[in-house]
């Protein structure tokens, strides 16, 4: 029999994109990108964004003072140099690109990403190491970014994506993440597709290792019926069990009164995923 795996279209990604802040987690994530884009033999893109904050007068005022606007471009400047710098000496060593703007550091990020396959964020609980200046929290992104993204929780320093956990619901979103996650999914020892309180038969479970089997991928469904627990919960717990180092999922939410209302499972794997979570919506 032949092998699929030589039919199958290559499955890669060519390059990743990581936004560059000013806080105390920064150097982690972009050493994280890099060592990722090493290992996947890819390119990463750094971005930094700023803002030009201008004094506010009132409504009675007619101009704003020169001086104190030429203050603020040098500061911004400042931070994007700075940004810049630290991008370049965390990703030494990988095929870089930075692209740096004077424009708000969510609208660039989503414009940016066109340019990349997964973009990459730390993860952002409340114990996590805040965000600096310039920084771009993964919920303010993940439901208009059109690109996947991936969640690295901290102390985690790279990913094998040996073992992999896929959040299985039979969503829109659910299918886009697996096909998102396939350059992982091919290289993995252990992929477990994980169907929490429906039928699996009915929700495509098996349908989904199917698929996975034309690219040479042996996938196995586990069932876990609802308990007292979260889902999230129930998909962290079945990671700890496989030994896991990826989790797939989708991202659910909807936009009202122009913030981000996301879906329980959705918001609980920003916050508190306890291994990388690659997501899509």
């Amino acid at each position: 029999m032949a092998d699929v795996r030589s039919t199958a279209q290559p499955l890669g990604f060519g390059t990743l994109l990581t936004p560059v802040h000013l806080g105390p987690g920064a150097e982690a994530t972009i050493r994280f990108a890099a060592r990722l884009a090493r290992c996947l033999s890819c390119r990463l893109i750094g971005t930094g964004a700023d803002q030009l904050e201008l004094p506010y007068y009132g409504d009675g005022a007619g101009m704003v003072d020169a001086v104190l606007v030429e203050n603020a471009r040098a500061v911004m400047e400042e931070d994007l140099a700075k940004a810049q710098a630290l991008f370049r000496r965390a990703a030494d060593g990988v095929a870089l690109d930075w692209r740096g703007a004077v424009e708000p550091p969510v609208a660039f990020v989503l414009t940016q990403s066109r340019a990349a396959d997964l973009v990459v964020f730390a993860r952002q609980g409340g114990g996590d190491p805040p965000l600096g200046r310039m920084g771009v929290a993964p919920g303010d992104v993940v439901l208009e970014l059109g690109r996947p993204i991936l969640l690295v929780p901290p102390g985690v320093e790279s990913l094998a994506a040996r073992s992999v956990v896929i959040a299985w619901k039979d969503t829109r979103e659910s299918r886009r993440a697996v096909q998102d996650a396939l350059p992982f999914l091919v290289r993995a020892d252990i992929v477990t597709v994980l169907s929490v309180g429906a039928d699996p038969a009915d929700e495509g479970a098996q349908d989904v290792c199917g698929y996975l089997a034309q690219f040479g991928i042996a996938a196995r469904v586990v069932k876990r019926p609802k308990s007292g627990t979260t889902v999230a919960a129930e998909i962290a717990e079945l990671a700890r069990l496989q030994n896991a180092d990826l989790i797939v999922a989708g991202a659910y939410g909807h936009s009202r009164l122009r913030e981000w209302i996301f879906g329980g499972v959705t918001r609980d794997l920003i916050e508190s995923t306890p291994v990388c979570c690659l997501m899509s919506h």
